[in-house]
């Protein structure tokens, strides 16, 4: 081909490709247009659609409370609306739990900790079709303020705790928006033990929960468990302090570890080391010896033991009592089992709402106790457990399945799911443990059980420094490490015992759980360090 052919032919290739250039163009310059025109339409729409919306004023998003003014506004509980406040008109601040929009209305349910109420949003004179749109697009587990009327209904809601009445909504401000993907559905963790399984509907495990523990503490049954936990620690204070304990705060730090094991965890203290307490002990008892008499504390517990059990935490909350008693140690088993049953009794009369909410999700058999506790002697016990065909030694501890096998046993014979096993083998006890007058094979010493699961061990304490020294020799316990300890006792020492309760450990019991880390707000456990 000449040089002017290929010329042309380039030319001609040029003009078309121009012309693909030109025809692309105009089409873009189309497609904006149409999308200007459509976007003019939109904003036409929108401009005569708030024209016509009647209630424009009464929804949408409410500016970040920032402190600027102080609204002279009552808002309502959820849990007073009831029957008796019908045809009032309130305020509330809630979370959406659910929506459902249906035609020209939606339902709301509000919920706030443990109590939620239905709410309806519905096209009428005080609501247009864009609040009930915006209504309906508020995303689950926002907070909200509503202005409502409280109004009867005919038929009971089932699915709410406020089931004689129902909110009929004038305004709708969102205070604090929630992302729409929730990490968790709350539906979803609230679901009764294998009803998800039946019907292939999700359930969380607990790895989710505590992964996601602030969406999972908004569950009914987790501010339950909680407000009941909050109860058992108010319960255990006033029970004291009528009895004449005085509350001590003990120091967490310490410099050997309090109970003489290796459990215990090291921390740096300025050039040298220091342990986290594994007890209050060796201060509750220095109280003692300081004649305050009967004391107790409430308080983080520290324990470096690598289980990873349904009962044990690297760190749980101590409820411990200590006191100086007159002539013989029952003295302070009775003292100590009448303060568990006030607890119980305060929780089965003052916390059914929170003991049904949790059943609802957890059943389980009501608590049961006796008055007076039922005690039990160490060899009373393994006499009951050999008989079921358990083979134990004299001196042998009880193991963990031979604890639950007697727990069943005394329920069956006695009616109780709470007593004492008492005069422990002091093979098995610490050095502290006084020994038994009558028997030096066994010890002043008794453990308490909920449900077959021990909650306390205690014991009457050596407040002799010369036999407390013996018998740390005899354990071969370092005695330039205790020195403190035993010199408490060598100016004069009343004789006194006590024993520590996990808080945790006997709200999981009472309530029938299966896991300690249910009961524990925000679990340590040796797999678990957050959140």
């Amino acid at each position: 081909m000449t040089k002017d052919g290929v010329q042309g032919v380039a030319e001609e290739a040029d003009q078309a490709q121009s012309k693909k250039g030109l025809k692309k163009q105009q089409k873009e310059a189309e497609k904006a247009a149409k999308k200007a025109e459509k976007q003019a339409k939109l904003t036409t729409d929108q401009q005569s659609t708030d024209d016509d919306d009647i209630a424009k004023d009464r929804y949408g998003v409410a500016p970040m409370v920032q402190s600027s003014e102080r609204l002279d506004r009552v808002l309502v509980r959820v849990q007073e609306l009831t029957p008796e406040k019908a045809d009032q008109l309130i305020w509330v601040r809630a979370r959406i739990h659910t929506s459902r929009a249906k035609g020209k209305q939606c339902f709301l349910v509000l919920r706030q900790q443990q109590f939620n109420v239905q709410a309806l949003v519905a096209v009428g004179e005080r609501a247009s079709k864009q609040m009930v749109k915006f209504a309906a697009n508020i995303t689950k587990e926002s907070i909200v303020d509503v202005e409502g009327v409280v109004r009867k209904v005919e038929q009971k809601i089932e699915s709410c705790t406020q089931q004689d009445v129902e909110l009929h909504v004038d305004r709708i401000f969102v205070i604090s928006q929630a992302e729409p993907r929730l990490p968790l559905q709350l539906e979803d963790c609230v679901r009764p033990e294998g009803e998800g399984d039946e019907d292939g509907r999700a359930t969380v495990n607990q790895d989710t929960r505590l992964d996601n523990r602030v969406i999972d503490l908004r569950t009914t049954t987790s501010q339950a468990i909680f407000r009941l936990q909050s109860g058992v620690c108010q319960l255990f204070r006033d029970t004291l302090i009528n009895k004449g304990f005085v509350e001590i705060q003990t120091p967490k730090i310490i410099s050997a570890a309090s109970e003489g094991g290796a459990n215990v965890f090291t921390v740096s203290y300025f050039k040298t080391s220091a342990y986290l307490a594994q007890s209050p002990q060796l201060y509750k008892q220095m109280c003692i010896c300081a004649d305050f008499d009967k004391v107790f504390c409430v308080g983080p517990v520290f324990r470096a033991e690598d289980s990873n059990t349904h009962r044990h935490l690297t760190e749980f909350v101590g409820l411990d009592i200590e006191l100086a008693f007159n002539y013989h140690y029952h003295e302070v088993i009775e003292s100590i089992t009448d303060t568990m049953v006030q607890i119980f009794k305060g929780l089965r009369d003052k916390f059914q709402t929170e003991i049904q909410t949790v059943g609802k999700q957890f059943p389980s058999e009501p608590f049961k106790f006796l008055e007076p506790t039922l005690r039990l002697e160490f060899m009373e016990g393994v006499a009951m457990l050999r008989e079921a065909g358990v083979e134990m030694g004299d001196e042998e501890d009880l193991s963990t399945p031979n604890e639950k096998l007697l727990g069943r046993l005394v329920k069956e014979k006695y009616d109780t799911d709470f007593y004492v096993l008492d005069k422990y083998p002091l093979a098995v006890r610490p050095f502290y443990t006084m020994p038994d007058p009558n028997d030096n094979k066994y010890s002043n010493s008794y453990d308490m059980f909920m449900r077959g699961e021990e909650i306390l061990s205690g014991a009457q304490r050596i407040h002799d420094a010369q036999l407390l020294t013996e018998r740390a020799m005899h354990h071969n316990i370092d005695l330039e490490k205790i020195k403190a300890y035993i010199d408490s006792f060598r100016f004069g020492a009343p004789p006194h015992g006590g024993g520590g309760i996990g808080l945790e450990r006997v709200c999981m019991l009472y309530l029938g759980l299966h896991n300690v880390r249910q009961t524990s707000m925000f679990p340590r456990d040796p797999k678990r360090l957050t959140p």
